[in-house]
């Protein structure tokens, strides 16, 4: 083992030492964060106007804080990008994330000195705790690629603006520099096709061990590596490749297609960023669970699955004012949540968001220590005809199609068809395929019979016959790419919806 592998499996215990101690004592943790959050912005303009210097636990807050989405920022965010100071909090923020929102537009998140040790640390902390538990340092001396966005910044009023990525990719420690890829120049192509074909050019004759991004890019940037070179897998190209980081989406949709590009598996580690703060990590195997960021920033609070019509209906697109606290859905501390429940994220971050309903939701797979699952979008379910079928559910039926229907599956999308040319209404499934299934028909049924199993009011509206069973729609390969890019969305961040509410989404993507 090399000096950096021996120095990386030391600092690997220390640090997954130090955050286990924390989230073994989970309500302590956010205890402490929360006090910490209030010291820090009690003094600004919105801990003024909303008494924050009497918030002294999580009742307290309920009563000083009502819950806002991003429209009801978006007044205090405008403040800041005219230059004014202590607004959300104190001075001005480093940075304004930009990300796109589904109803909102453009969003712009603040990164403040204090919340960007958050994004940065927890990324190091989920490589430390995948060291820790599998003794695996092989990747340290070699190549690590990061597919992301450009760290060329724009400006929104005195405050410096880009993606999520792109800002961190400013940041990144000094030993880690000579093994990153790709370089500055590369990275800072703004086009992703002509981006992802540099990038190609420039690690195919490296020794990559790690790569890390969204699977959806990460399998162009795949394919157009094996396309490059002639080799039929990655492992051929990178024999030393060992680990794959991801976030943002849930990986079995693309296991099989990912593990025919590569040539196998490799281990996984998964990660919950976002534009508000770095959510989760994996600690432990797949399939354990993300290991709640508790004790860096971020004061969670968590919307039962059976409220959250409450904050979809209230919190939506064109609201900008927040939730009266004697109209907000029950809101739970850490302490009180329970294993097996969808709820919705809310933050309270030292980058100033307070009350913020980030729109994912999450369930508790273990309590000391805290760990989730993603389940998926408050905005993004189908339930035009009363289903509320949500991203786990078709995520999890379309995995037991292909185990029982083998094929692989580049992406897709669901929406429904309440209006069709004939027969009754259905759901129509959108599917982008790297290698068909046999049959097509049974794989339609299979996924079909998996959904009803999952959602019992998905199966009721089947057999009373309010609804047909799903239809495939085969989306020809590259289209998805295709769409996104003609939606504003082909960078490294964006991700495929999985579900919509109606087919504004889908309209375009087969022509």
């Amino acid at each position: 083992m090399s000096i950096k592998g021996i120095a990386a499996k030391l600092l690997a215990r220390r640090a997954t030492e130090r955050v286990m101690r924390a989230a073994m004592d989970p309500v302590a943790t956010q205890l402490a964060v929360l006090q910490k959050l209030i010291a820090g912005a009690k003094n600004t303009a919105f801990g003024k106007e909303h008494g924050m210097e009497g918030v002294r636990d999580h009742a307290s807050l309920i009563q000083a804080v009502p819950l806002r989405d991003y429209e009801a920022l978006r007044p205090w965010i405008e403040r800041i990008v005219k230059g004014e100071r202590n607004v959300l909090w104190p001075g001005l923020p480093l940075y304004l994330c930009k990300t796109s929102g589904t109803t909102s537009g453009a969003k712009y998140i603040p990164i403040t000195k204090e919340s960007l040790p958050n994004h940065i640390n927890s990324a190091r902390n989920a490589l430390f705790a995948y060291i820790a538990r599998s003794g695996n340092t092989d990747f340290v001396d070699g190549k690590m690629i990061f597919l992301q966005g450009s760290p060329v910044l724009d400006k929104k009023g005195k405050v410096p603006t880009g993606r999520l990525s792109g800002i961190v990719a400013n940041h990144v420690p000094s030993y880690l520099l000579k093994n990153r890829m790709p370089g500055f120049t590369t990275n800072s192509i703004p086009d992703w096709e002509t981006k992802v074909e540099a990038i190609v050019g420039e690690t195919m004759t490296e020794d990559l061990r790690l790569i890390s991004g969204i699977p959806a890019w990460v399998q162009m940037y795949f394919e157009r590596l094996l396309a490059r070179t002639g080799k039929a897998t990655v492992k051929e190209v990178f024999p030393n490749f060992s680990l794959f980081v991801y976030g943002g989406v849930n990986y079995e949709p693309y296991r099989s297609h990912m593990e025919a590009l590569i040539g196998g598996a490799v281990d996984r580690v998964e990660t919950f960023p976002a534009s508000e703060g770095f959510i989760a990590y994996q600690d432990q195997g797949p399939g354990e669970g993300l290991l709640l960021v508790l004790d860096n920033g971020i004061y969670f609070e968590f919307i039962p699955q059976v409220q959250l019509s409450v904050v979809s209906g209230q919190l939506s697109g064109g609201h900008q004012s927040p939730i009266p606290n004697n109209q907000s859905p029950k809101r739970l501390s850490i302490g009180e949540v329970e294993l097996g429940v969808n709820y919705a994220l809310v933050l309270h971050t030292n980058a100033g968001l307070w009350g913020y309903e980030i729109g994912d939701t999450v369930k508790f797979v273990s309590l000391k220590p805290p760990r989730i699952v993603v389940t998926g979008r408050t905005k993004h379910f189908t339930s035009a005809f009363g289903e509320h079928v949500i991203a786990e559910e078709v995520e999890g039926a379309l995995q037991r199609a292909v185990a029982a229907h083998p094929c692989e599956v580049s992406e897709f999308t669901v929406a429904p068809q309440p209006a069709p040319a004939a027969g009754l209404p259905y759901h129509e499934w959108f599917i982008e395929f790297a290698a068909p299934p046999a049959d097509l028909s049974g794989f339609a049924l299979a996924i079909d019979s998996a959904l009803q199993q999952k959602n019992p009011y998905y199966k009721d509206l089947i057999t009373g016959k309010v609804l047909q069973p799903l239809v495939i729609t085969i989306v020809p390969r590259g289209g998805f790419a295709a769409w996104m890019k003609a939606r504003g969305m082909n960078d490294a961040q964006s991700k495929v919806p999985r579900l919509a509410n109606d087919r504004k989404y889908v309209e375009g993507l087969v022509r």
